[in-house]
Parts: C-alpha cells; sequence; structure tokens
C-alpha cells in the first residue's frame, strides 16, 4: 500500500507555488529515503504552470520545519556502502533543488536541524521567525556522524568555513538572530507575515548570493585555509582526544570540497558518512539517542501524571536556588521557597536573577521576559502560599531526623494530596517517609549539582509510594528539562553508588603516589568531561564523605574510604565551594585557571611521582565503575540496562562515544571484563573482584542488548 504524500502544494493565484512539509501520523517532520520521489512529484506537478514564478518550502507542523532525518534509515544500514548510498541519494534531492530555474525560499518556523537545515541549504533563499522554538543547526557530530546531503559542502560556501567548522564540529544550533548575523538566513519576521514574505521573496526574482565579508573570504585562498585548518584541527584534537572520529572526517571532507571542487566535496561527504555509520563511536551514540528517545515517552509508573499547576521548594541554598530557578524558566511554574531566613530566600532568588542575566546579557530574552519569569518565583519563611502547592521539593542539610520533621510539615500545611520529593544524595526514601501520615506521597527526586546545568534527575520511590506519585514526579522532572530515570531506593541510588568506587580507586592511585593532574588527565583521555580529583572538589569532597559510610554499611568494605579523606577534610578543604580541595581556585576574575595544591601530598604523606601508565589508572578506576554497575543491574536497582546507560552518561560524564557502562561491556565482551578485573585483583586487592552476575554473564556469553535499540525518530536536541 502507497504511503500517503508528506508533501503538499497549492499553487496561489500570483503563480507562487506553496509546498507544504506534514508527515502523516507524526508529532514533528523527519526526512526519510521515500521523500525523494514525493519531493520530485510535487514539484514537477508545480512546474505544469507555464506562469510558475517559483516556489515556497514551508512546515505543516506547529512546531518544527523538519528536525532531522530519520536516524532508523541508518539503524538498518549492514555497511558503509549502504550508508554512502543513502548520503547519495540525499545528496541528489538537495542538487535537484538547488538547480532549479526559479526561486526556492525556504520558510522556516521551529526546528530545522541535520537534513532539515540541508534542505533550506539547497533553496535559493531561507527566512525564519523569531520564535524560541525556531532552531537551526546540523547536529550529526552528537550521533557520530557528519551532514551526508551536502551539507558540509553548501554551508561553508554560505556562511565562511570558520563559522560553518564550528557549526558542524560542535553540533550546535543557532537561535534566529544568530542565524541572520552569520547570513544562513536572509530575514527573521514574525510566523503571522511567514508565508506572505516568502511569497514577496519569490516574486521578487532570484538574489544573486551576497559575496562573504573580506575576512570570510580570506580563510578561502591557500594560505588562509592552511592556517585555518591548522588551527582548527588542533583545537578539535585537543578537545575530542581522538575519542570522536567524525570531527576529524569533517575537516577533511569541508577541505576536499574547498580544495578539490565541490564534486570531489560531495563524494568524500558520502563516503565519510558511510564509514561513520559503521563506527562503534556512532553506534554508541546513537544507541543513547534512541534511549534517550524512549525514556521521554515513559511515565515511570503504570498511571497518569497529575496535573502540575504549583511547586514549593524547602531550603534556599545551593540546590535549592537550582531547583526553584528551572522550576520557574524551564517549567514555567509558580514557585514559591521556604527558608529559616530571609536572607536564604534573598540567596534562591538571586540565583535566579544571575542565571536569567546570562541570557539578557547574550540576547537570548529581553528583560522584560526576565521580569515575567522572576515574577514566578516568590519566598517566605513561614509555609504560607502551601497549601496550594502540587509538589513541594525538599533541598535541605543530609540530616535524617531533619528531613522527618519536614515531612511532617508538609503533611501538616499542604494539601493531602501534595507529594513530599526529597533532594536527598544518600538517605534512604523508606527512611524520610517512616513517620509519614501519607507515606504514599513521598518520593525522592535526586538532582546533581549544578541542578542548572546537569541534565538528569533520579526519582526514587519507597514501597509504598504510589504509581500516580511516580508518574507525577517524573513529569516534573521532564518539565524542568531533566532527563529522568526511576531508581530503587537502595542506598547511594544508583549514580552515586557506581561513582564512589571510581573516586575511591582515583584515591589509592594518588595514595600510591600518583599526582593529581596526572590522574585526572588518565581519565580525560579516556573520554571523561573532568578528572575524579576535579569531580571530587566541584561535588564537593564534604558531600562525599558523607556518602561513602553510608554506603560501607549497605554493602561492605569495597566501599571503605581511603584513610586520606579523613585528614583532607580536617584541612578544611571542601573544593571549590571554599577554594580549597586537590586544586587551588583563585576568585580573581583574571585568575580562573585551577592548579593543583601541592600541600595536598604532605597532608596525605604522600611524594608525588608518576609511575603508571595512564591508561592503567583510567582501566583500574573504569574497572570498579563497570563492576558496580553490573551489580545495579543484578539487584534490580535499575529498571534495566538502557536506564543504567543514560543514568551514568547524563550523571557523572560517562564517556558519551561509549555508550554507557552496559554498551561500553558488551563492546568489550563480558568474558574480557571478567579477565581485566581478575588481573587488577591479582595486582591491587579484592575489592576488584568480579561480581557473580558479570561472571554469569561471561559464562553464558550474554550481552545487556540483544540489538542496537532503533526507533523511527530523528536528529533533534541530541545534546
Amino acid at each position: 500500500m502507497e504511503q500517503p504524500s508528506a508533501f503538499h502544494l497549492q499553487m496561489r493565484l500570483d503563480n507562487v507555488a506553496v509546498i507544504t512539509i506534514d508527515v502523516p501520523d507524526e508529532k514533528m517532520n523527519t526526512l526519510k529515503a521515500a521523500f525523494a520521489g514525493q519531493i520530485r512529484q510535487v514539484i514537477q506537478r508545480a512546474r505544469e504552470n507555464p506562469h510558475l514564478a517559483g516556489v515556497v518550502i514551508i512546515s505543516g507542523k506547529p512546531d518544527s520545519f523538519i528536525a532531522g532525518a530519520d536516524i532508523s534509515m541508518i539503524a538498518a544500514c549492514d555497511s558503509a556502502q549502504r550508508a554512502s548510498a543513502l548520503a547519495k541519494q540525499g545528496q541528489k534531492m538537495m542538487s535537484e533543488i538547488a538547480a532549479l530555474p526559479f526561486p526556492v525560499v525556504a520558510a522556516i518556523h521551529g526546528a530545522c536541524l541535520g537534513g532539515g537545515l540541508e534542505l533550506a541549504l539547497a533553496c535559493s533563499q531561507r527566512i525564519c521567525t523569531p520564535d524560541d522554538k525556531t532552531r537551526l543547526g546540523l547536529p550529526e557530530v552528537q550521533l557520530g556522524l557528519l551532514p551526508g546531503s551536502g551539507g558540509t559542502q553548501r554551508l561553508p560556501r554560505l556562511v565562511g568555513v570558520p563559522v560553518a567548522l564550528e557549526m558542524m564540529l560542535s553540533g550546535k544550533t543557532l537561535r534566529p538572530r544568530q542565524a541572520l548575523k552569520i547570513g544562513l538566513v536572509d530575514d527573521v519576521v514574525p510566523q503571522t507575515i511567514l508565508l506572505e514574505t516568502a511569497v514577496a521573496l519569490v516574486l521578487a526574482g532570484q538574489k544573486s548570493r551576497p559575496r562573504l565579508p573580506v575576512g570570510k573570504r580570506l580563510t578561502n585562498g591557500p594560505l588562509g585555509r592552511a592556517l585555518l585548518f591548522t588551527l582548527a584541527t588542533r583545537r578539535t584534537r585537543a578537545k575530542s582526544r581522538g575519542n570522536y572520529p567524525a570531527t576529524e572526517y569533517i575537516l577533511s571532507v569541508v577541505r576536499t570540497g574547498l580544495e578539490q571542487g565541490s564534486s570531489s566535496g560531495y563524494a568524500a561527504e558520502a563516503q565519510a558518512f558511510g564509514d561513520l555509520v559503521m563506527t562503534p563511536e556512532s553506534v554508541a551514540l546513537r544507541s543513547l539517542f534512541f534511549a534517550t528517545t524512549a525514556l521521554k515517552k515513559e511515565h515511570g509508573a503504570q498511571a497518569e501524571p497529575r496535573r502540575l499547576r504549583a511547586i514549593g521548594v524547602l531550603g534556599g541554598g545551593l540546590m535549592g536556588g537550582g531547583i526553584a530557578c528551572v522550576t520557574a524558566t524551564r517549567a514555567g511554574l509558580p514557585v514559591r521557597i521556604k527558608d529559616i531566613s530571609a536572607e536564604g530566600i534573598n540567596h534562591a532568588l538571586k540565583y535566579s536573577w544571575d542565571t536569567l542575566g546570562k541570557k539578557v546579557k547574550r540576547r537570548h530574552i529581553k528583560p522584560a521576559e526576565r521580569l515575567r519569569q522572576m515574577a514566578l518565583i516568590s519566598g517566605d519563611t513561614a509555609y504560607r502560599g502551601f497549601q496550594q502547592r502540587d509538589v513541594v521539593i525538599e533541598a535541605v542539610f543530609e540530616d535524617l531526623a531533619l528531613k522527618q520533621t519536614m515531612v511532617a510539615e508538609v503533611e501538616q500545611h499542604c494539601a493531602a494530596t501534595t507529594i513530599f520529593a526529597s533532594n536527598t544524595s544518600s538517605l534512604p526514601i523508606s527512611q524520610i517517609a517512616a513517620q509519614a501520615q501519607r507515606p504514599e506521597n513521598v518520593i525522592g527526586l535526586h538532582y546533581f549539582s549544578p541542578v542548572d546545568k546537569m541534565p538528569l534527575a533520579e526519582v526514587i520511590p519507597h514501597a509504598a509510594t504510589s504509581a500516580e506519585t511516580i508518574a507525577t514526579t517524573v513529569a516534573l522532572a521532564k518539565k524542568q528539562g531533566k532527563t529522568a530515570i526511576v531508581v530503587a531506593d537502595r542506598a547511594g541510588f544508583y549514580v552515586n553508588r557506581i561513582l564512589a568506587p571510581y573516586i575511591n580507586e582515583a584515591m589509592h592511585c594518588l595514595l600510591a603516589g600518583e599526582p593529581v593532574g596526572v590522574i585526572d588527565n588518565a581519565l580525560v583521555e579516556f573520554g571523561f568531561p573532568v578528572g575524579p580529583m576535579q569531580l571530587l572538589d566541584e561535588v564537593g569532597i564534604d558531600v562525599g564523605s558523607k556518602i561513602m559510610p553510608i554506603l560501607q554499611q549497605a554493602y561492605g568494605e569495597r566501599f571503605a574510604a581511603p584513610e586520606a579523606f579523613a585528614a583532607i577534610l580536617a584541612d578544611n578543604r571542601k573544593g571549590r565551594k571554599n577554594g580549597r580541595g586537590f586544586y587551588r581556585y583563585s576568585t580573581a576574575a583574571l585568575s580562573r585557571k585551577k592548579r593543583v595544591d601541592s600541600r595536598i601530598y604532605p597532608l596525605i604523606k604522600v611524594k608525588p611521582k608518576a609511575r603508571l601508565e595512564g591508561a592503567l589508572i583510567a582501566q583500574r578506576c573504569v574497572m570498579m565503575m563497570l563492576n558496580e554497575a553490573v551489580r545495579c543491574h543484578d539487584e534490580q536497582v535499575i529498571r534495566n540496562a538502557r536506564d543504567g546507560d543514560i543514568g551514568a552518561v547524563f550523571g557523572i560524564g560517562f564517556p558519551p562515544f561509549l555508550g554507557g557502562p552496559f554498551h561500553y561491556i558488551d563492546r568489550l565482551g563480558a568474558t574480557m571484563v571478567v579477565n581485566t578485573l581478575v588481573n587488577l585483583m591479582h595486582q591491587y586487592g579484592e575489592r576488584f573482584a568480579p561480581c557473580d552476575a558479570l561472571r554469569r554473564m561471561a559464562e553464558q556469553n550474554k550481552k545487556f542488548y540483544k540489538t542496537e535499540l532503533a526507533s523511527d525518530t530523528h536528529i533533534d536536541s541530541v545534546a
């Protein structure tokens, strides 16, 4: 049965053809392989009009132009040749649009990403709306790929090589005004006149493209180009550490097109696209993308979430201020902060004011919008206004008695249906709910610091938490812009539990004399955004010290913190928060670079000297994390390997190109992981003993994933 066309033609009386893209039964438009024939047919029908003035391409969806290409097409490719053929098909479709002898204007509202932007680039002109939902970009690199439908060749010629490389190498999306500034679009107009403006451009006739500014033209010359690519390669390798092959391919393909001509560039693009599809890095990144897309559709429980109208936050500290900020600015919900002092409330309000101030400075929002969002946040030292709160999020000190008191106060001052969500990082939710009158309303909602930047939230129900409470809490986390995973109410939950042995092993390396910088660099080379010592400084050494005893009590000596922790804490080293940790932090504006604090070594009675290979340091730390992750999976702390991978990548920066702990174990093979752990156990002690579940997997030659995750989805917001 033939699929209905996604392209609809309307011929106006002024002889302008309007082609509306509206993919049937999908929320957003995505490019599919079948569309090549459909768009040819609709353009051919338009050309039957002998007086055709030109074409406007616009979306029939309310919030997206084209959000990218259908990634399931890529997942179906079982060879580089098939993937290259897919790219060539896309290139041919775009080339046919670019070669049309009349004006073709892309009228863009909403997401215009990946293949969507490549289609817009093939048009003679582009206009877009100033709406906050309108974003333009080529985010393929975030899936380990490059633009495969001509984007690597058309974008540099339109906006200049430096800007094009920055867009493709980072995968960042542009706001409408940014796109206008660099020449990616020709105009920005309100959505109400988008179509009419596009029609007017068509009727005005095809314009020749403006010449690039002198500075951009200089980089197209041999000397300027050589310098540009040398610097770009150096910066890219420093950032990627060789872990993201797509960046190298992008640099090579763009340069090929500039030096050898478009036809060679297109051929190199298709070849590179095919090669990249088959890399393990792209497979891992696509797996994560499919996993997060699938997770967005889940409620976390077999229940519908309650409607959310207003939120409360207890505690105006760093976490409370961050939670209030994302609730107001992202979820758009009124939020009321309660603190024991006006100073605490003011601190929380300042957090949001400063965060929004950065957006105003970058011209992402106007001052009036900042005032509107700030009006959603209020505070009090009493529970006035809490009767109407649907969820109250507790963000006070990690003290069980205090949190139980908070539960009792919320039950006294709030509605019987109000959910109490505790932002605890270590205390069991069942204990926090132990004295509750309505334990079904109590749940854990663990954010990561800083709240406005870290994308993960752990939702932790205890045995008596209702399904409706779980679903509503997950819905709130999503509204706040978080990726939420539901985890069991066990000590350390999931993320902190797998992080603790990783940090502990880094401490063992430090106590053996390995310098702080060497340890951190080893894990950054492996693929983590920061090393374990710097991460501990960021989280707070004092916070880590509170979690370790809880984990040790629950799981035994493998979680015992090295004695050096006590000496470091006794010296009042908390990390970045007080400027003293494994690194020294200067408050001077001109001296933001951190430096290892050499006074840490006599404090823990070691003389630093690099003895171990960086790869071995990384192996020791990572293998401890993998082993603990498998234990969590076996004990059903996480619901499945997918959630475990998402939690590790979004919660602690496990290298995305490895796909998460479970994807990485599958890639290595359980047998290799067990053998590596056994070798480390013989060298460094019993803490490396492979868990029983991992041994069983090795014996039975099992994997966590049967096949690569697949979805009929698209490249959009893959961050």
